[in-house]
């Protein structure tokens, strides 16, 4: 239980700082790396799903954080950081869908997604292999801070927008496994693109079993504040 709590307290810190680490990381990017720490800015594209919905489309969206690459040995190094703008969900809905979350349909024809705004935190050992490709796996931690259903719908005449909260059935620290390749365009130190997945093992919504975050993360890694000099050196 100590644990939970001490990651909940790390999620949160980072997590009420969300926008402003973003610049911070910009302009401090030079102070926090060093020669076995790479720091950087991760983000990227996400296709999302919650299991256990007559739904199976895909809920598609961008994320953008920070991350720390600490090297341990010449092959393995430990990854994590925050995705601080990063949203999991399901899209198009069915009615099934909206009357087990409690959803009145509306008049107009349209598309229901469920969107979960979370700070995700991943903590992933990753061996790196001489041609630069890498490989990565460990837990990865979510805590919830908004969740919607939205309701979009677009004619020539009108578009209609609709957000109604249900952050109350939804289970606010998300955990599970993630594993995912990369590659770096450059030696240590330098940009990367990758994929991993994640696949929860807590109940997204509370009480209801099966009902799993998952999602395939498209991630591109920037290094911030590595020069010329300091590589030099």
């Amino acid at each position: 239980m100590k644990k939970l709590q001490l990651i909940l307290v790390f999620i949160l810190f980072f997590g009420t700082v969300a926008h402003s680490q973003i610049l911070i990381s910009l302009l401090l990017g030079d102070k926090l790396n060093s020669d076995k720490i790479e720091f950087g800015l991760d983000g990227g594209f996400n296709w999302s799903q919650i299991g256990n919905l007559d739904s199976n489309s895909s809920y598609r969206t961008f994320n953008i954080g920070f991350y720390f690459d600490i090297l341990v040995d010449d092959t393995w190094s430990f990854y994590t950081g925050v995705l601080v703008k990063s949203q999991l969900g399901t899209d198009e809905l069915s009615g099934n869908d909206l009357a087990f979350l409690g959803i009145t349909p509306q008049e107009e024809d349209g598309v229901y997604s469920q969107r979960l705004n979370y700070f995700l935190v991943p903590a992933l050992m990753r061996y790196n292999f001489p041609n630069r490709i890498y490989l990565e796996a460990g837990p990865q931690f979510g805590l919830m801070h908004k969740a919607t259903v939205e309701f979009n719908s677009e004619t020539d005449e009108k578009e209609i927008r609709i957000r109604e909260f249900n952050r109350d059935k939804i289970n606010t620290i998300d955990a599970g496994i993630s594993g995912g390749i990369g590659y770096r365009l450059s030696p240590r130190k330098g940009m990367s693109l990758g994929l991993r997945y994640y696949y929860g093992f807590v109940n997204t919504y509370k009480g209801e079993s099966g009902t799993n975050n998952s999602s395939l993360f498209l991630k591109f890694t920037l290094p911030i504040g590595t020069s010329g000099k300091k590589e030099k050196k």
